[in-house]
């Protein structure tokens, strides 16, 4: 088994108290509201959505993906850090064992904030990601954050 690290950063005006609840906290309500066209649901699975809870990203028809299962490792309000384990999914493809992401938020001096977000890829044998699957995830990932941001933007009171 081998391990890809991958490690990228997102800055905002918004505060990160604000776009973690939106994006994290709330992102089964929140996500398929403003991406209906990439997302067609989030549903908690398993628990209440916090630590140990298990989600399901749906993907609308016509998706090249499915579905998605993970696993929510921590999701820490006070700390504004949120780790979570891909478990299940066509993402995973027969080539990955899991994904691990890690995502922590700062904030910065003009009281907007940092996202940091480390991926980890556990490969099956010499299997080696390609540079083109990792950038199209990291693609999705920028869009439902940017959706999210400029939601926030234009209703301050929001997650507030």
């Amino acid at each position: 088994m081998g391990v890809s690290t991958y490690t990228d950063e997102q800055t905002s005006p918004v505060a990160p108290s604000r776009i973690f609840k939106a994006s994290i906290v709330d992102s089964h309500n929140l996500i398929p509201k403003l991406m209906p066209q990439a997302i067609k649901s989030i549903d908690i699975v398993q628990g209440t959505g916090g630590t140990g809870s298990i989600k399901q990203i749906n993907f609308p028809e016509g998706s090249s993906l499915k579905s998605i299962k993970y696993y929510i490792d921590e999701l820490n309000e006070e700390t504004l850090t949120y780790k979570y384990t891909l478990v299940e999914g066509d993402a995973l493809l027969d080539q990955l064992e899991k994904i691990t992401y890690e995502v922590k938020f700062e904030k910065t001096a003009e009281g907007g904030s940092i996202s940091k977000v480390t991926s980890k890829y556990y490969t099956v044998g010499d299997f080696k990601m390609k540079e083109e699957e990792i950038k199209a995830g990291k693609e999705r990932v920028i869009a439902m954050y940017k959706a999210v941001e400029a939601y926030l933007i234009q209703n301050p009171q929001a997650y507030a």
